[in-house]
């Protein structure tokens, strides 16, 4: 498959991350590292791999992305903005009332396929809908991004357990593997200890790679399409707060969204890395 220019695609991730900075800032709370961290993943999906059209979100060929881990939606809403589902304009109303971009995706947007946001969820949604399309003889394919302190759910395990029973291998899964959840670093809050043989025995096809390079990202969801008889699981090496340096690696930031200075700092920095592109 032909790469698109990946250096139009790296400047695209620094824009996208200085919307989701904007979006926060003016909302006043938010999620902050957990957005910074997914953004080549969208990116590598968005402009590669998912089958997808901006015009007609309900196109009956499509494949399906879900936001497992919901509280990352700023990003979400950024790359959907800039692939014309909804007007720009409209990010900056996130977390408004009556605003269609609340703190966790809901059904109604244009792009959003589910509700989320209760971690745990969505890899037993894409379960349900590869299943359906597997009935339907569908070659749609699914996509779920989970973070990996969501994995702790004990429903995740239960769904990956599904999918490799039903070898479904219209499903990939990709986990935000930035090693931080809400209360510290996810091996200190409860270790998974070796996570790529976890997937592998679960009978999962598993890639691991670096969830910021977004070539590496392309290739390795162009290894998920390849395998067949059963569900494939990327694991995105990737940093909280990615591309701030005052947030990245901070779970003080799990949770918070910048105030005006921090804002201004952000965006001074995000405009030099731009620069050097």
């Amino acid at each position: 498959m032909n790469h698109p220019n990946i250096r139009e695609l790296q400047k695209k991730a620094i824009e996208i991350r200085k919307d989701i900075l904007k979006m926060l800032t003016l909302a006043g709370s938010g999620h902050t590292g957990g957005s910074l961290s997914i953004v080549e993943i969208l990116v590598a999906l968005y402009y590669h791999a998912l089958k997808n059209d901006p015009n007609n979100p309900k196109w009956k060929e499509r494949d399906y992305f879900l936001l497992s881990k919901g509280h990352g939606c700023p990003a979400l809403y950024a790359v959907l903005a800039e692939k014309g589902y909804f007007n720009r304009e409209d990010l900056w109303k996130l977390r408004k009332l009556g605003s269609m971009l609340q703190g966790h995706p809901q059904l109604g947007l244009p792009g959003i396929e589910i509700s989320s946001g209760s971690l745990g969820q969505g890899l037993s949604i894409a379960n349900g809908i590869a299943l359906a399309a597997r009935l339907d003889k569908s070659d749609i394919r699914v996509y779920c991004l989970l973070g990996d302190g969501e994995t702790n759910e004990g429903q995740v395990w239960e769904a990956a357990m599904t999918a490799a029973h039903y070898k479904l291998d219209n499903v990939c899964a990709i986990i935000d593997f930035n090693k931080l959840q809400i209360d510290g670093f996810c091996c200190d809050v409860k270790d998974m200890g070796a996570y790529f043989d976890k997937w592998k025995n679960f009978g999962w096809e598993t890639i691991e790679t670096d969830g910021h390079d977004i070539k590496k990202l392309m290739n390795a969801f162009d290894k998920a399409k390849t395998i067949k008889g059963m569900p494939a699981v990327i694991i995105a090496h990737t940093i909280k707060g990615k591309g701030v340096s005052f947030v990245e690696n901070k779970v003080e930031w799990h949770g918070i969204a910048p105030k005006k200075e921090e804002y201004e700092r952000a965006m001074k920095e995000l405009d030099e890395a731009l620069g050097k592109i």
